[in-house]
């Protein structure tokens, strides 16, 4: 029941901002600030993963994230390998631009994806917390 509920919360989360943002119909994933994307990543139910390059991830990341670099060779193998299509995809980069591609991606193969607009940049202007 409990697990039903935060998913329910999740969804409700990410359908309120992405029209609150705007969000087109003609992505086939959503957008959502940081604070929308903040209560996602602490939902249990949510994969939380940086698309950006190991050196970047390195510097600094949001806390529990995984790291599967988008512009590697085996980014759609590895995503496969390592992600539940049952489970909703919370994606980041440093600005959102990566992080948009990666969604694209994502969602063509089948995944719920929202992706961090404004990316980690955003994330830390905002001071929320990441690991150094």
């Amino acid at each position: 029941m409990n697990k039903l509920f935060v998913c329910i919360v999740v969804l409700a989360v990410v359908a309120f901002a992405a029209v609150l943002h705007g969000q087109s119909s003609r992505e086939p994933f959503s957008t959502v600030g940081v604070d929308g994307f903040a209560a996602l990543a602490d939902s249990s139910g949510v994969q939380l993963v940086d698309v950006r390059t190991d050196a970047e991830y390195s510097e600094a990341h949001l806390p529990g994230a995984m790291l599967i670099d988008v512009k590697s060779a085996g980014f759609d193998s590895v995503a496969t390998a390592r992600l539940d299509r049952s489970r909703v995809v919370a994606v980041y980069c440093r600005s959102g631009r990566r992080s948009a591609d990666a969604a694209r991606r994502l969602a063509a193969s089948g995944y719920r994806v929202v992706n961090l607009d404004g990316g980690i940049m955003v994330w830390q202007k905002a001071v929320r917390p990441v690991v150094k």
